[in-house]
């Protein structure tokens, strides 16, 4: 097989593994799952403090979660998701048993007996155990991964992007409402050690052959950023300085992987020196930043980013891109850090608008590839992904039902802001884009169209045809044109009405220059000798077709 053809293989069986077939055919669980339901609506979170007891002998977990919220108007039933086989087995506000009721198959509704006034301080506890959802094909099918490390120890993790963090813990189960901070605590055997989020507080040993990890997140965390990875972690603790002061870094892998760790994650200050280039200061520093090795490939865990690249450049050992760029760092420690900007920074509001995280994040692989190798090396590199799009869906899927889009919004979202960078033809200009973003969506959960806004306004360009045909249409737009006796001819096809994105072209030897096309045909004057020697500009992501 050719190298051509085993790399679109590769990539063909990656991305089918991306995200679960999008269903058009919605049951109440989705709704539940997916839209602000009366029962969540009145309350807003502020505080999780998740405790958990890990037992690898019978892969059970059994715990709490205390649910601080405010209440912005009153109600008396409030929703808390926890998946099947695990069970809610109790609710408690202020020492008063709770009616808990399933509803449909992920959903409890629990009816508070105590008044709720508008703008109160309210806490209630809930209490949990079981065997979780083992993890089928983590981290695209996730759950707890329970695997057995080289010495034969175990070697459990968490991941449950797509799938939702209910599958191992009782929480608001929605993107929109994120606490203000949380606390983690996860009880071990005494040989093993836990890493999750934010910053380690303490250690204590309970005395019964188990220790409990108390660890802190200070800042906003989406729910499927939260995980817990346990093993026998050896510890390697650097710093970074960074903008916004110095920034620690800490790294947990296997004891047996101590050496090749040291060497290869030294490309995390490149990574995060190049972020802060494009995107602005790392958004978590009063929680640190970790890279923890696990069982799975890789997630974008919040202050607690997993990897599982083997300690190799590339994706497993190989380029997306096919253009040899995709060799010079290692994918996961690149793409997962990048989420730390677009995700746990930037986090959906709602599932549909996934591109929000995976869009920008595929881009900032390219980002990174310029900030290191040069504007062109970026290009090849998101020209390279375009091999792997499959137009057949659109990226944005439907709202309020738990839907992702199509799993294009990797690539086909990264060659979309590409294009965008093109249209503003100002690379200091997109740049601050790209960190204004940041800093005025700072810890914010989104719609994609708040996106959408702020780009076409802080651009000046008119972008939002070019918004509605890349992200909610499957069609590549096709230029048509003809070229005769010094003119140019030209339209757009293949396109929703309306479409009318400019795009630079070559009218005379060795210049691009942009023209104005629409859905109607118009002319310029073309002072080519050659018919052969027009071109779309190659970053504009266009089909072009002489007639």
């Amino acid at each position: 097989m050719t190298a051509a053809k085993t790399l679109v293989c590769f990539t063909l069986f990656f991305f089918a593994h991306l995200t679960n077939a999008q269903s058009l055919t919605f049951t109440k669980d989705d709704t539940l799952r997916g839209s602000i339901t009366p029962q969540r609506a009145w309350w807003d979170l502020t505080f999780y403090h998740l405790k958990v007891k890990v037992n690898p002998a019978d892969k059970s977990i059994s715990g709490s979660n205390e649910i601080q919220y405010t209440v912005l108007y009153p109600g008396n039933v409030l929703q808390i998701d926890l998946q099947p086989p695990l069970h809610l087995e109790r609710a408690e506000q202020d020492g008063q048993i709770l009616e808990a009721t399933q509803q449909g198959r992920n959903a409890y509704f629990i009816a508070l007996k105590k008044e709720q006034p508008k703008g109160s301080r309210q806490s209630l506890t809930v209490w949990y155990s079981g065997i979780p959802q083992a993890a089928r094909n983590a981290p695209w099918d996730g759950g707890f991964s329970w695997e057995v490390e080289d010495a034969g120890q175990p070697f459990i993790a968490t991941s449950c992007q797509g799938l939702g963090a209910s599958v191992w813990w009782p929480c608001k189960d929605h993107a929109y409402d994120e606490p203000d901070s949380q606390a983690i605590s996860v009880t071990v055997p005494n040989d093993l050690t836990d890493v999750s989020n934010g910053r380690l507080r303490r250690v204590t040993n309970n005395g019964d052959g188990t220790h409990t990890f108390d660890w802190f997140v200070a800042n906003p965390i989406n729910n499927y950023g939260v995980n817990v990875n346990i093993a026998r972690y050896a510890h390697i603790a650097d710093t970074f300085q960074g903008e916004k002061g110095l920034l620690s870094l800490d790294y947990y892998v296997l004891p047996q992987n101590l050496e090749k760790a040291k060497l290869q994650f030294q490309q995390v200050k490149l990574m995060l020196t190049a972020f802060e280039h494009w995107f602005g200061p790392y958004p978590f520093y009063e929680d640190g930043y970790k890279l923890v090795q696990v069982p799975y490939l890789g997630m974008e865990h919040q202050s607690s980013v997993t990897y599982g690249n083997r300690f190799m450049n590339g994706y497993l050992g190989r380029d997306l891109s096919g253009t040899g760029w995709g060799m010079k760092w290692d994918y996961i420690i690149v793409h997962e850090s990048g989420h730390e900007w677009f995700a746990n920074n930037i986090t959906y509001r709602d599932i549909a608008d996934m591109w929000i995280h995976e869009g920008f994040t595929n881009y900032s692989e390219a980002l990174y590839t310029e900030y290191y190798f040069g504007k062109q090396a970026g290009t090849d590199y998101i020209k390279g992904l375009r091999g792997i799009i499959r137009n057949t869906s659109p990226i944005v899927g439907t709202h309020g039902v738990n839907s992702e889009g199509s799993p294009d919004m990797y690539p086909k979202g990264a060659n979309l802001l590409h294009t965008i960078r093109q249209i503003v033809d100002d690379d200091e200009k997109w740049r601050s884009i790209l960190r204004g973003l940041n800093r005025d969506f700072y810890h914010q959960t989104v719609y994609g169209t708040q996106v959408e806004d702020y780009i076409t306004q802080h651009s000046g360009k008119k972008l939002q045809k070019v918004f509605d045909q890349y992200l909610r249409n499957s069609s590549i737009p096709i230029l048509e044109y003809t070229i005769k006796k010094g003119r140019l001819k030209y339209h757009w096809v293949n396109c929703i009405d309306g479409f009318d994105m400019p795009v630079k072209v070559t009218l005379s030897p060795g210049k691009n220059e942009f023209i104005y096309p629409t859905t109607k045909w118009k002319s310029s004057r073309c002072k080519l000798p050659n018919k052969d020697d027009f071109q779309v500009e190659e970053s504009f992501y266009v089909v072009a077709r002489r007639l």
